[in-house]
């Protein structure tokens, strides 16, 4: 978790983008993202300006000898990051924002599992990132890579059906401390208590999301009833 998600241009998920500062328009919605694809990177520049870049979805430590696939490095625990060899630094002074529509959580037995649709009244969600550069050390001039993960944290307790971890969605008032990399994040801070800080709108659909090919928005379309989870008490 999490594992897939969606950016569709919506209003509210633009509202989001020109709140942060990012000048970036959206256009072509992105299906079905899987970890290693590109991704909407948002952070600061060396000043306080927010920049929008393309990112691969699966952490390149900086120190890495080559882009690997071995560990899963696409979502980042948060009662690590202050531990972890790869998401110390990042998790110190490379932080950013993956903004999203919504995400896929399955849920089920195995064997028997539905996916589920997931976001807010708003369909714009703010997910905390980390990201780092990579360099070929091997070749000059060497184009560097972009790459960021995920951070989650335990789940709300009214998530717990779906899943024990869900991302760490940014509070509005939340994201410009967030992305400001020149003050420092604890582990213990409460951007990553496990709670809905606004309520979440869960509806099943197509298992064929599961197929990481599949881009089209047929796989988005509900397939049984929704549900509301409300946020939980301040």
């Amino acid at each position: 978790m999490c594992g897939r998600f969606n950016i569709i241009s919506t209003p509210g998920l633009q509202v989001l983008l020109d709140g942060l500062g990012a000048d970036l328009k959206l256009t072509a919605p992105h299906y079905n993202v899987a970890p290693t694809e590109s991704v909407i990177l948002l952070r600061h520049d060396a000043g306080t300006a927010c920049s929008s870049e393309q990112a691969r979805w699966w952490l390149t430590p900086s120190w890495a000898k080559e882009p690997s696939q071995k560990y899963a490095m696409f979502n980042a625990r948060s009662e690590g990051l202050s531990k972890s060899p790869a998401f110390r630094k990042p998790f110190a002074s490379q932080r950013g924002i993956v903004p999203m529509s919504s995400f896929i959580e399955w849920r089920g037995s195995a064997g028997d599992k539905l996916p589920w649709l997931i976001s807010n009244e708003a369909e714009a969600l703010a997910v905390a990132a980390l990201w780092d550069l990579w360099f070929d050390k091997n070749v000059s001039d060497s184009e560097p890579l972009l790459s960021c993960t995920l951070v989650t944290t335990a789940a709300a307790e009214a998530f717990k059906p779906w899943h024990s971890r869900m991302p760490v969605m940014l509070a509005s008032g939340d994201r410009e401390r967030w992305l400001d990399n020149q003050a420092p994040i604890a582990v213990d801070d409460p951007i990553f208590r496990p709670q809905l800080r606004e309520s979440l709108h869960l509806v099943p659909v197509s298992r064929s999301v599961g197929n990481s090919r599949n881009k089209s928005p047929d796989g988005l379309l509900p397939t049984g009833d929704r549900v509301v989870l409300s946020p939980d008490a301040r």
